[in-house]
């Protein structure tokens, strides 16, 4: 079975999808629109690689550290942007930055490390640093899709999400795994059926990631399988136990445990791949309760510094 990233491509008026043969870089289906602003330390962060804009979700586990997807930060060019604003488009034009020069990527910052979008809204600056031992989606024993972005100036008026302890899900039994959710959030597509159109007589007959809104969503999804690496959880909307999961564009956000905003909920994983264009079933999520893991992550986090080892370090 293929699996492809959950990384979204961007252009100046639609999204469309990166990676096929690979796992894909998702956005939250079925679920909610976080208009009550909860989840307000999961933004969406925006880069370059290969001259493409793209688009993926992080969290701010410190006031100057991103967590992300290594799919979301290895092999990008300059920096990597990122703002917390629930909704950054209902429709387009969607006032995202463009780099003057794609092959550079974002340069051109100001001193506090800010870029002022067409909307006038500030996207805050960083570098992005993929786990050393990241396999590039070859190897699920050795998965470790797991990045970071070290913020240029540190971030302000939001609190920082919590990152679980080591072990954190190897405590649910595997008896409970199917009936326990977890609380996937994201700025991933929408899937949803299209209106027709007169010379198209399929369009809108079967659900589809849309375009648009680019907006933060959160669902909540049942726990499939469980490995060393990976959780994989059931993201259909119309799975009973759960409210949906995540698609293009989710890739590196988090999914918090116990979900269904409980208090005290930690991040235990980054979304990492799925398996279907339409993302209507399973979604297979990085842990980060792991020690291969946080062994790269925490010392960052901790310190704020760049980490000492990274992927593709020349």
């Amino acid at each position: 079975m293929k699996i492809a990233r959950l990384l979204t491509a961007i252009t100046a008026t639609t999204v469309v999808f990166a990676g096929t043969a690979i796992p894909n870089a998702q956005a939250i289906t079925g679920g909610d629109r976080d208009d009550a602003n909860h989840y307000s330390n999961v933004g969406m962060i925006v880069f370059y690689e290969a001259g493409g804009r793209y688009r993926c979700t992080a969290t701010l586990v410190s006031d100057t550290v991103l967590l992300t997807a290594a799919h979301c930060t290895a092999g990008t060019a300059g920096k990597t942007i990122v703002n917390f604003t629930p909704v950054i488009a209902e429709e387009p034009p969607s006032g995202l930055p463009v780099a003057a020069d794609t092959a550079a990527g974002y340069v051109d910052a100001d001193a506090d490390g800010v870029i002022v979008d067409a909307k006038g809204r500030d996207w805050y600056t960083g570098t992005a640093y993929a786990h050393p031992q990241y396999s590039d989606f070859t190897d699920l024993k050795n998965w470790n899709d797991v990045g970071v972005v070290v913020l240029d100036k540190p971030i302000t008026g939001l609190a920082p999400a919590q990152i679980a302890p080591l072990g954190a899900l190897d405590s649910i039994a595997k008896s409970d795994l199917s009936h326990t959710l977890f609380r996937v959030v994201g700025y991933g597509t929408e899937v949803r059926k299209t209106v027709p159109v007169p010379d198209d007589a399929n369009q809108g007959k079967k659900p589809a990631p849309q375009s648009y809104p680019l907006v933060r969503r959160y669902a909540d999804a049942a726990g499939q399988k469980l490995s060393a690496q990976i959780l994989q959880v059931n993201g259909n909307p119309n799975d009973s136990r759960g409210t949906g999961g995540s698609c293009f564009g989710d890739s590196g956000g988090p999914t918090f445990f116990p979900g269904e905003g409980v208090a005290g909920e930690k991040v235990v994983t980054v979304t990492s791949y799925g398996y279907t264009d339409n993302c209507r079933y399973l979604d297979g999520l990085q842990r980060v309760d792991i020690p291969v893991v946080q062994d790269w992550v925490m010392p960052v986090v901790t310190t704020g510094a760049a980490p000492a080892d990274y992927f593709g370090k020349p």
